[in-house]
């Protein structure tokens, strides 16, 4: 029997994700209420799809699990009724035998069993997970690898980010520390710019090496996404606002390189308690996760997830609400599974364009026409976006003969 509540929320997530930045369309159908998990494990034989969750403390996972109270999962899973594939027959937690959930932190093991929410507090793995094994044939694990109170602009500069300065002041680049701000390229004494960015992507690797460990029986894996909720340290500093979205494309860029996934899929979810149009750090925080996501389609999601809340704000850990966390995990699962399913690809042919950098003509990819705009790669990779208007017209030529 459908929940009205679980069904609205599940309707709300589709219309978000169908009006966000997606230049495809796929099926976005699932049952409702998803079926229990039928216990059966996966097959081992396949390798195992890895999806890696990174962020800061929400990520880590706040909201509460035991308890009667309004807002613990217990109250709404066993009590009202919502999330009815969390619970069996006999009102236990169910257990998904094909998602893997592994957690770590600098190093050290936390979580390592299969899907189910009997830890205190939980992040947004649980829905995540749920979503990802009834959609993904072969065999899932969520590798959680994060930690508290950690800036982008800072403690997870990836490689390749450059010092910069806003208003006066001189912002390290990767491996870069506040008395040198340039770094040598390796890691310094202390803590520096990116150095939880290099514990995370450590700790995730160590966890690969060992496969059989946290994923016993399997022999072969790809990484083929990263989900990403973070962003309530860099919208106290402007600095690390404004730069913000540049700082979140070298990650994509780094990431990918150092799990060898040129592929892999990117889901951006923003923080709760922003409004689409707020404006302030954590506005401008949400206009860049929309931006970056577009400008990788097929590639990128960017999940909404102010309807998604269920109150407080990210910095309070939504008040420990545990259904913001299912809300949240639920949406970025869906917008994983639509990715996997994209048929969209970067077409194929250049364009001749004028560009305003160094007014030079320049050969560039069509990576995806929006109509009124046009996004385009030049061959180093660099991005740039074009309202029809301003193109030449032999440009719209080769657009309309596409």
């Amino acid at each position: 029997m459908n929940n009205p509540f679980h069904t609205k929320v599940r309707t709300m997530i589709a219309a978000l994700l169908l009006a966000g930045q997606m230049t495809h369309a796929t099926d976005l159908s699932f049952p409702d209420p998803l079926p229990d998990p039928d216990g059966k494990p996966a097959d081992i034989s396949k390798p195992v799809k890895v999806f890696i969750l990174m962020g800061q403390s929400n990520m880590v996972g706040m909201g509460h699990v035991k308890g009667e109270k309004e807002g613990t999962l217990e109250n709404a899973a066993k009590k009202q009724g919502k999330y009815p594939y969390l619970v069996d027959d006999a009102g236990d937690w169910t257990v998904r035998q094909d998602v893997r959930n592994v957690r770590v932190m600098d190093l050290k093991d936390y979580v390592n069993d299969w899907l189910t929410p009997t830890t205190n507090t939980i992040g947004p793995e649980i829905g995540i997970g749920h979503y990802l094994g009834y959609a993904v044939d072969e065999p899932v694990m969520l590798l959680k690898s994060c930690i508290g109170n950690r800036s982008l602009g800072f403690d997870l500069l990836p490689p390749g980010s450059e010092p910069f300065e806003f208003n006066g002041k001189i912002y390290p680049g990767y491996r870069g520390t506040l008395e040198n701000p340039m770094g040598t390229g390796d890691k310094p004494d202390g803590w520096y710019a990116g150095k939880q960015y290099d514990s995370d992507v450590e700790s995730a690797k160590q966890v690969l090496a060992n496969l059989d460990t946290y994923y016993p029986g399997a022999k072969t894996y790809e990484v083929a996404g990263f989900f990403w909720w973070q962003g309530d340290k860099d919208m106290r500093d402007a600095g690390m606002v404004a730069y913000y979205e540049k700082h979140l494309l070298q990650l994509t860029d780094a990431l990918r390189k150092e799990f060898a996934a040129p592929d892999a899929k990117f889901v951006f979810a923003s923080l709760g308690q922003t409004r689409e149009g707020a404006g302030g750090g954590d506005g401008q925080i949400l206009e860049a996760m929309k931006s970056v996501a577009a400008r990788q389609p097929g590639k990128a999601a960017f999940v909404y997830t102010h309807p998604l809340s269920m109150g407080g704000s990210s910095s309070g850990h939504y008040d420990g609400n545990a259904e913001t966390y299912m809300n949240v995990g639920e949406a970025m699962g869906m917008a994983m599974v639509e990715l996997l399913n994209s048929k969209a690809a970067a077409p194929a042919g250049k364009m001749r364009i004028w560009t305003s950098l160094g007014g030079r003509t320049v050969e560039a990819r069509v990576l995806a026409d929006m109509g009124d705009k046009v996004l385009l790669e030049t061959a180093d990779g660099t991005m740039l976006e074009f309202t029809r208007a301003h193109l030449s017209e032999a440009d719209k030529d080769y657009l309309k003969r596409r």
